[in-house]
C-alpha cells in the first residue's frame, strides 16, 4: 500500500491538502520494479492552475502507455507547504508514488509563462537538484524544459540540462531510447546530454555559449562542440489524428481552474495578429478530423463525469467542421446533462446561434476581444475587425438577449497615441449606445454591463513586433489612467466597468520574454532573496526584483524600452519555428504602415510553414508574396 510523503499532521495545517495526496480518478499507478524509466512531470504552479492544463494531459497519457515508463506529476507546493517542507526537511514529492522527484530519470518541466521562473528554481530546491545545470552529477534526473517559453530558453537555460523545442508527442520516444541505451552502458550524464543534443528538437545548452558587444547586444552564439547544430528546428505534429490524446484525463479531487474535459480541435491560428505569439508558434494550422472529435468526446465525458466539455482552440470559430461537431455534441451533451463551453469563437450568427442553445443567456456573458479600441491600431495589430463588424456582433448578440459584454485590450501597442487608448473607451460606449438602440424599453432586464479590461503589450520572440519597444511602468499607468479618464467622460459611463493588469509585472514578463543568458543570475539571486509565485500578484516583490538586476549589473530598460535594429541578433534566432525571420520583418514594416494582411484561408504570405508539408499550407489558394 501507498504511503503518503506527508503526515496527517501537516495535511491538517495546510491549505487544500488534496493538492498533494494524489490517488485521482483516472491517475497511472505502475509498479515502479516494472519499469526502466521513471519521469516526475511538473508544472510550476500551484495545482489548481497545472491540473488546467492540456499538454501536460496529453504527455502524461502518452508517456504511460509506453510499457518501460512511468510518469508522475508534481506541482509547486503552495506557500503553506513550502515552508513546512524547507524546515522539516521533506522532499519533493511525485503525486502517484509519492516518492522523492530526486529519484527520478527525468524532471520534464512545462514552461507556459515567463512568471513561473522562479518557481522551477523552487521545484529543483525542493528536489534538492542543485540549481544550475553544470553542479549536477550522474545521481540527479536529466531536467528539461517545454512548452511555449522554451521558444526563448535563454533566461533560463543555465538551469535546465535540455529543452523540447516543439510539439512533444513527436519526438520523445527517441529520446527515451537514447537514455536507456546510455544508461545499460553506464555512460555518464554528459556522454548523454550532447548525444541527445543532436537530435531534433532537442537543445542542450550546456555545448553552446553567447557573446556579447560592448552596447550589451549579442554579437554571437555558437555550439562549443563541432557536430552539435547550430539551428534547431521546431517538432511538430503532421498529422493531429495520428498522435496520443487522452480518453481517460485524470480528474481531481477539488476544483480546479479549469474543471471540465478539453476537446482540441485544431491547433496554429490563420489570422496572424502581430502581438500573438501562439500564432506563429503553432504554424500551419492543423485540424482534427470530425470522426475522431466525436470519438474522443464522449470517451472523455464517460471516463470523468465532468459537466462541462470546452472546446480548445486559438480560433475556434475557423474550424471547418464546427456546425457539425456542435450538433452532434448538442445532442450528445443533452443526453449526458453536460454543458458545452465555446471560448475563442467570433461574434457571428452561427457562433450566437450555437451559444444560445448551449449557454443560459440570462446568467451568462458574452466575451469579445476587440484588442483596440481604433480602427488604426486593429490594422497596425492585424486584429482583421472592422469597428461595423464589431457592432453588427454585439447587435446580433443583444438581440439574441444578452446584455452583459466582457471586452479585452491591450494598451501601449506599437505606434499607439493617446487617441487611440482614448478609443477603446468610446468603443464601449458605442457598444453600451447599441444596447439601447437595439433593445426595447419594455424587454430590457436592467442596464447594459459594458466590463473593459486591459493588459499591457508585451513584445514577444517570433513575433513581428519582437523589434519594437515596450513601455515603462510609468508610461503603463499612465494609459490606464488615459483610458479610465475617457470612460468618465462617456454618456453611458454607468453601464462601463474597467480594469487594467498590473504595470510592474508586465514589465518583468517583458525582461524575460526577450531576455538572454545573463538574466539566468538575476532570477537565482531574486529566488534566494524571496521571491516566488510571481505571477501571484499578491506574492510579487518588484522592488527585489530590482534590486537583484542592479545588484547583477544589468538595465531593465536595456531588455524592455529599446528598439531593436533589423539586423540584431536575438538570443533565440538560434531555434527555427517554422516562421521566417524574413516574413516577421515583412510583417513589422507592414505594421508601421498600418496593412493589413489576409489570413491564411485567404491567401498564403508565405511565412515559411509551408515546408512542414501539412495543414492549410497544403490547401491551394491564391498567393501574395
Amino acid at each position: 500500500m501507498r504511503k503518503l510523503a506527508l503526515s496527517d499532521e501537516i495535511l491538517l495545517k495546510i491549505d487544500k491538502p488534496a493538492r498533494y495526496i494524489g490517488g485521482e480518478i483516472n491517475s497511472v499507478m505502475k509498479e515502479k520494479e516494472q519499469v526502466a524509466i521513471r519521469f516526475a512531470m511538473c508544472f510550476p504552479d500551484v495545482y489548481e492552475i497545472g491540473m488546467s492544463h492540456l499538454g501536460i494531459q496529453i504527455l502524461y497519457d502518452m508517456f504511460n502507455r509506453f510499457e518501460d515508463t512511468w510518469c508522475e506529476r508534481v506541482y509547486s507546493p503552495w506557500m503553506d507547504l513550502n515552508e513546512i517542507m524547507r524546515r522539516e526537511h521533506i522532499p519533493l514529492f511525485a503525486l502517484e508514488s509519492q516518492d522523492p522527484v530526486k529519484d527520478f530519470d527525468f524532471l520534464g518541466i512545462t514552461l507556459q509563462y515567463e512568471m513561473c521562473y522562479t518557481n522551477v528554481l523552487q521545484v529543483l530546491d525542493l528536489s534538492g537538484i542543485p540549481l544550475y545545470a553544470k553542479d549536477r552529477t550522474d545521481k540527479d534526473p536529466i531536467v528539461i524544459g517545454g512548452g511555449p517559453c522554451a521558444y526563448n530558453p535563454e533566461p533560463i537555460a543555465p538551469f535546465f540540462d535540455l529543452f523540447y523545442i516543439g510539439e512533444g508527442e513527436t519526438l520523445y520516444r527517441n529520446l527515451l531510447d537514447l537514455y536507456l541505451q546510455y544508461k545499460n552502458e553506464k555512460k555518464s550524464r554528459d556522454a548523454f546530454l550532447e548525444e541527445a543534443g543532436k537530435l531534433p528538437g532537442i537543445y542542450a545548452p550546456g555545448f553552446y555559449e553567447a557573446a556579447y558587444n560592448e552596447d550589451g547586444t549579442l554579437s554571437d552564439f555558437y555550439p562549443t562542440k563541432p557536430d552539435m547544430p547550430k539551428t534547431i528546428l521546431k517538432e511538430l505534429a503532421v498529422d493531429l489524428n495520428e498522435i496520443p490524446y487522452p480518453k481517460k484525463p485524470v480528474v481531481p479531487f477539488i476544483k480546479v481552474t479549469q474543471d471540465r474535459v478539453v476537446l482540441e480541435l485544431q491547433r496554429g491560428c490563420i489570422r496572424g495578429c502581430r502581438f500573438c505569439q501562439a500564432g506563429q508558434l503553432y504554424r500551419p494550422v492543423r485540424e482534427r478530423s470530425l470522426d475522431f472529435l466525436k470519438e474522443y468526446a464522449l470517451s472523455m465525458i464517460r471516463s470523468t463525469g465532468h459537466e462541462e466539455i470546452s472546446l480548445s482552440s486559438l480560433s475556434s470559430s475557423d474550424f471547418s467542421n464546427l456546425p457539425e461537431l456542435m450538433d452532434y455534441l448538442i445532442e450528445i451533451c443533452h443526453e449526458e446533462h453536460v454543458n458545452i463551453s465555446l471560448p475563442s469563437l467570433r461574434i457571428d450568427a452561427f457562433s450566437l446561434d450555437v451559444m444560445s442553445k448551449v449557454q443560459d443567456v440570462k446568467k451568462s456573458s458574452l466575451t469579445f476581444a476587440p484588442e483596440a479600441g481604433t480602427q488604426r491600431m486593429r490594422n497596425v495589430i492585424n486584429k482583421g475587425l472592422t469597428q461595423e463588424m464589431i457592432l453588427n456582433g454585439a447587435k446580433l448578440a443583444f438581440e439574441g438577449g444578452w446584455q452583459k459584454v466582457k471586452l479585452y485590450f491591450m494598451l501601449g501597442l506599437p505606434t499607439e497615441t493617446e487617441e487611440d487608448a482614448k478609443g477603446i473607451a468610446v468603443l464601449c460606449n458605442e457598444i453600451a449606445k447599441l444596447y439601447y438602440d437595439t433593445v426595447p424599453k419594455e424587454q430590457r432586464n436592467g442596464k447594459v454591463q459594458i466590463t473593459a479590461s486591459t493588459s499591457f503589450f508585451i513584445p514577444k520572440p517570433f513575433t513581428p513586433f519582437q523589434w519594437a519597444p515596450m513601455c515603462t511602468k510609468e508610461q503603463f499607468i499612465h494609459k490606464a489612467a488615459t483610458v479610465k479618464a475617457a470612460v468618465l467622460e462617456q454618456l453611458n459611463k454607468k453601464s462601463i466597468k474597467y480594469n487594467w493588469h498590473e504595470a510592474d509585472v508586465s514589465v518583468l514578463e517583458g525582461i524575460f520574454a526577450r531576455g538572454d543568458r545573463r538574466v539566468a543570475d538575476v532570477i537565482a539571486l531574486a529566488y534566494q532573496k524571496g521571491c516566488l509565485f510571481d505571477a501571484w500578484g499578491e506574492y510579487y516583490k518588484h522592488d527585489v526584483w530590482v534590486d537583484c538586476f542592479e545588484e547583477c549589473g544589468l538595465s531593465m530598460d536595456f531588455y524592455t524600452t529599446r528598439e531593436r535594429s533589423l539586423d540584431e541578433l536575438f538570443p533565440w534566432d538560434f531555434i527555427d519555428c517554422g516562421v521566417t525571420k524574413v516574413f516577421l520583418q515583412r510583417e513589422w514594416e507592414r505594421a508601421i504602415k498600418e496593412e493589413v494582411t489576409p489570413n491564411c484561408k485567404a491567401a498564403c504570405q508565405g511565412c515559411g510553414a509551408a515546408r512542414f508539408g501539412t495543414g492549410i499550407c497544403m490547401v491551394p489558394r491564391r498567393d501574395t508574396v
